[in-house]
């Protein structure tokens, strides 16, 4: 009766976190695990995309959480290691010191994304509309092509494609232009 209750010695060396075996197999279950998640979020995603007309909040969130998933995986598979549980301290401390670095490295790129982000959820400006631009460089009249986190993408009524930082237009004067101005008709 005995044995039949207690695993064979192969399965418990295999799910042993403290064996380099049990390790990896952990390591791949973990993987795998958020893999599946990730692509489940994926599916989730496209389903969400056919149904709205501005899909670029939507995939960055969705971006943003695959990321959380993975690195979720990554800490859960930390604790269970014990070698990796001191480790895990110092990396964490390392990681502080390094955001840190890199923030004051990427302000205008990190201050691009921000202002992208609130140029797409404050919906300012979309895609298709014709717009008039007060930039450092003077009055720019062209339609909104592309709005992305780091940047805008307008054409100009000669089809030239000027690329404009989200900074730029976070901190501009836009008049928008309707349709009937645009054509000329009015």
């Amino acid at each position: 009766m005995d044995k039949m209750q207690t695993p064979p010695a192969g399965l418990t060396h295999l799910l042993d976190p403290n064996t380099l075996t049990g390790a990896l197999v952990l390591a791949a279950a973990a993987f795998a695990i958020a893999t599946i998640v990730v692509v489940l979020i994926r599916r989730f995603t496209r389903r969400l995309e056919k149904r709205m007309s501005d899909v670029t909040v939507l995939r960055f969130v969705s971006l943003l959480i695959q990321l959380a998933v993975y690195l979720l995986a990554l800490v859960l598979y930390a604790h269970l290691i014990p070698q990796l549980r001191s480790v895990g301290t110092a990396l964490l401390a390392g990681a502080g010191v390094l955001s840190v670095v890199g923030g004051l490295a990427a302000q205008d790129t990190l201050g691009n994304l921000i202002a992208g982000f609130s140029l797409v959820m404050s919906g300012a400006i979309r895609e298709g509309e014709t717009i008039k631009l007060y930039t450092p460089v003077g009055l720019i009249t062209a339609r909104v092509h592309l709005i992305s986190l780091g940047f805008t993408l307008l054409v100009d009524a000669d089809g030239n494609e000027i690329v404009v930082p989200n900074s730029v237009i976070m901190t501009s004067a836009i008049a928008r232009i309707s349709q009937e101005n645009a054509t000329g008709a009015k």
